[in-house]
């Protein structure tokens, strides 16, 4: 049913909470886990030099060990966390708009399943920052699970009372 299960990671704590998931459904069809970092030119853009954001346009990460770091130690967790299980992982590095990034994936790489963590935003602050899950849920034709990192910890510290 599942062969290759996407898992798009910024590195966040939110998006960490997706990999047990991920795992889990992974094993249990010996899928190969795919791992995607985006970096995400547009809010680089306000750190770096333009002349630093364009070499991360050309896709030249190499040289900016600092993004490549970022991407490396984003990615790494997930395929420990995989490999742990036994699973086949393949680590992607890719550079856009994440939204965008990761449906373009979805459609070069045979996803049966992309599992993402959520914020759970709503309102005016999901309406202002908006929302990665949202748009690749909405615009993609596969299952999405999406894992609620607030309801998540919610019931966490409901089982630790």
């Amino acid at each position: 049913m599942y062969d290759n299960i996407l898992v798009p990671t910024d590195g966040s704590e939110t998006s960490r909470r997706a990999v047990d998931q991920a795992v889990d459904i992974a094993a249990k069809y010996d899928a190969t886990v795919h791992v995607l970092y985006v970096v995400d030119v547009d809010a680089t853009s306000y750190s770096l030099g333009s002349e630093q954001v364009d070499r991360i346009r050309q896709g030249h990460l190499d040289d900016m060990p600092e993004v490549k770091a970022e991407a490396d130690e984003a990615t790494g967790y997930v395929a420990e966390a995989a490999e742990e299980h036994g699973l086949t992982v393949e680590e992607h590095i890719s550079v856009g708009e994440p939204a965008r990034a990761i449906r373009k994936f979805v459609e070069d790489n045979d996803i049966d399943l992309v599992v993402m963590g959520s914020h759970g935003r709503s309102g005016l602050s999901r309406v202002i920052l908006g929302s990665v899950t949202e748009k690749v849920l909405r615009r993609t034709r596969l299952p999405v699970l999406v894992v609620d990192a607030h309801g998540e910890a919610e019931t966490e510290a409901a089982e630790e009372e």
